[in-house]
């Protein structure tokens, strides 16, 4: 299945947009390995759904970024993306949260 998901850079930024499926994780996966650096801003704006490929991409994203001693500043919330955060125990910056959901 093709992806409609589309990524534009800009320096230290990127702009992702489309469905940010598993399709799109294998087309954008080799673009986002062979970035000349960590990403500091990825716009999430046009992202029109997010399901958890999608989500492991941001949360690798977001962990290369924490090992380069950066935050990954992410700009908006796709449809999706605040359920399987929370399902995955991710918090805010897409890092494990080892607390039970239930707490």
């Amino acid at each position: 299945m093709a992806s409609n998901a589309a990524l534009q850079l800009d320096g230290s930024q990127a702009r992702l947009s489309g469905a940010l499926d598993r399709a799109a994780v294998v087309a954008l996966w080799p673009q986002l390995q062979a970035l000349p650096a960590p990403l500091t801003v990825l716009d999430l704006q046009a992202v029109t759904a997010v399901d958890s490929a999608g989500l492991a991409l941001l949360a690798e994203l977001a962990a290369r970024a924490r090992a380069a001693g950066r935050t990954l500043d992410l700009q908006g919330t796709p449809p999706g993306f605040t359920e399987l955060s929370a399902a995955y125990r991710l918090d805010a910056s897409l890092d494990f949260n080892a607390l039970s959901a239930a707490s």
